[in-house]
């Protein structure tokens, strides 16, 4: 019964190589038919996309970087006389568009009004990293950089009011054994 049951299974394997193909061998696939007539094509309506803010601006600008925790900001300031906050770009994205809140956009531009110019230049800036405050914060250490390269006279009141200071508290790291930086688990007697 055994040697029965061994040539039944020897029967099959051989069987299965000859429906195999063999290596080398190039196996043809299946044809295609072409397409010739097109049927209606419905029309793919897209959602409406917000305009990009690519004004561009040209000339001469004055250029610095600012940085806050782990943001980093480069700004350029172009002289414009008849400038409005539409004419400040932020990665592509116009002010109120980047920093919709009206205390964000104060925060940012608080260097400009400080010494009078606000409305006086247009800017475009590049900002990435961090969250939305230290994004806020480069850029307005940003814009105090570029204003004292325009005018180094500005330095003195941007220093007295703080905006020449670069922030350098950042996120401490955590530890091993820790559940924070410093945060420790309860630890308990006995």
């Amino acid at each position: 019964m055994a040697v029965k049951k061994v040539e039944k299974a020897t029967k099959a394997v051989k069987t299965v190589k000859k429906a195999a193909p063999k290596a080398g061998k190039v196996v043809k696939a299946a044809k295609v038919e072409k397409v010739t007539k097109i049927e209606k094509v419905e029309e793919v309506v897209a959602a409406p996309v917000k305009e990009k803010a690519t004004k561009k601006v040209s000339g001469v600008y004055f250029y610095a970087v600012g940085r806050r925790k782990t943001s980093v900001a480069q700004v350029r300031l172009y002289v414009d006389e008849k400038a409005t906050d539409s004419d400040v770009v932020i990665n592509e994205k116009k002010l109120k568009d980047y920093f919709p809140t009206a205390s964000l956009q104060n925060n940012m531009l608080a260097p400009l009004k400080a010494i009078g110019m606000y409305g006086k230049f247009s800017m475009t800036v590049k900002v990435s990293g961090g969250g939305v405050t230290g994004q806020v914060e480069a850029v307005r250490l940003g814009i105090a950089r570029a204003l004292v390269v325009f005018n180094p006279e500005f330095k003195k009141v941007l220093k007295d009011l703080g905006y020449m200071t670069r922030d350098a508290r950042e996120v401490e790291r955590k530890k091993a054994g820790l559940k924070k930086a410093r945060k420790a688990p309860q630890w308990a007697k006995r």
